[in-house]
């Protein structure tokens, strides 16, 4: 058992180890390990959050020179020409950027992200080594066949990343599709102090998760039923996921309002798939299960055999907030989630046809990890949630202002 123990610590020292080498992806593939409940044992958590400690406090921040450098650059004047205070203490550092506070010459006071010099050729190569596929897959349970694909997915949606200037537009669509939800706010972006490599928004102020997670259940009621219209009401109404569930892309305010941060890691919903959804949460919601497996063979593209009856059973396991409404999530239910689909792969994703097993399709793999992500943060907020009548309100907007014009 000792040597078992040891075994554990020395493979998470030397996971740690690699990560402290890769500028770009180590603090993406730490997070997701670190959060997500399941990904981790729980007879190992100790071990590996105690090793991230150490990477995050090496996490990278630029030099005050290099980081006026690129935002003179950029927005093409002297900084105390575009604003009229700026902070070179980094409010805070991520893998890709870090954030200055600042004021704009009108007096807004907003925060400019502003990108490490060099990033795009480290993150190139972090993705070029295959060093964040093999983990990322190892973590999730995920067989070495869907490696190839996964990496061009992942590839995709991280070296978007390292583009403001897309990450600003999205940030501006996602704002104007919850305007009109008070408790939902997306901060504004000032596209005149914005390029590819510079983000101004306005400057939001919020409690992160770790203090409200013990606060009353009455408002933690409040943040869970915000939660759950962002994320599915982007999806449903918008078309899109935003794929990078961190807690830190969260501040919570007040009367159960919620400030969404960080909009470079974005998914789309194609028509036909944002169909299917709304089909399916509507037969959780009424417990009509036989359009449910008729929906989620659909959404899967399974193919019959026990791969499919599995993997619907896993599908369904995840519509339990919606079937079995109210609904509490607890770390023990994620955990399960979790597991299934890992013994899913790791018992049918064998590349035998045999037992009907048939990769996910296009865009699956990154909403598992929202799914995943999303749920765990569910778990600490340990609220008691009518989701189904949360989903309610964009489920008729779903009726009158998508469904009949949406393209197939």
């Amino acid at each position: 058992m000792l040597k078992q123990a040891d075994d554990v610590a020395t493979k998470v020292e030397r996971t740690t180890e690699v990560l402290s080498n890769m500028r770009g992806m180590a603090t993406k593939v730490g997070q997701m390990a670190s959060y997500i409940d399941g990904v981790i044992p729980d007879q190992h958590r100790m071990i590996f959050e105690k090793s991230m400690e150490k990477l995050q406090s090496k996490a990278h921040t630029s030099t005050v020179a290099d980081i006026r450098r690129v935002v003179e650059h950029d927005l093409g004047a002297p900084i105390d020409d575009l604003f009229d205070d700026w902070e070179d203490q980094a409010l805070a550092s991520a893998s890709i950027g870090q954030v200055h506070r600042a004021r704009l010459k009108d007096g807004r006071p907003v925060a400019v992200k502003v990108q490490h010099p060099g990033i795009g050729d480290a993150l190139q190569a972090d993705l070029d080594n295959g060093v964040v596929v093999r983990m990322a897959v190892d973590m999730l349970g995920m067989r070495r066949l869907e490696a190839d694909r996964f990496h061009q997915e992942i590839r995709e949606r991280f070296m978007e990343e390292l583009d403001y200037c897309l990450e600003s537009r999205r940030q501006a669509a996602f704002r104007e599709l919850h305007l009109a939800d008070p408790l939902i706010h997306i901060p504004q972006v000032f596209p005149d102090f914005t390029t590819a490599r510079v983000l101004t928004t306005e400057l939001v102020q919020g409690k992160p998760l770790a203090v409200v997670m013990h606060g009353r259940e009455s408002s933690r009621v409040q943040y869970a039923e915000t939660l759950w219209r962002f994320v599915y009401g982007s999806m449903v109404l918008g078309g899109w996921f935003n794929a990078d569930p961190h807690p830190g892309n969260y501040l919570f305010g007040d009367d159960g309002n919620i400030t969404f941060l960080d909009f470079g890691c974005v998914e789309e919903i194609p028509a036909a798939r944002r169909r299917l959804v709304v089909r399916l949460h509507r037969a959780a919601a009424t417990h009509d299960w036989e359009t449910a497996r008729e929906v989620g063979r659909l959404l899967l593209q399974t193919q019959g055999g026990t791969y499919e009856d599995r993997a619907l059973e896993y599908l369904f396991a995840i519509l339990r907030p919606i079937s079995e409404s109210p609904f509490r999530f607890t770390p023990a239910y994620v955990r399960q989630v979790v597991q299934m689909f890992k013994d899913n792969f790791r018992d049918f994703g064998k590349g035998s046809t045999g037992d009907g097993f048939v990769p996910l399709p296009p865009g699956m793999i990154f909403l598992n990890r929202l799914q995943f992500g999303f749920y765990s943060i569910l778990a600490r907020l340990n609220a008691s949630v009518d989701y189904r009548s949360v989903e309610d309100n964009f489920l008729q907007r779903w009726d009158h202002e998508i469904e009949p014009g949406l393209g197939a």
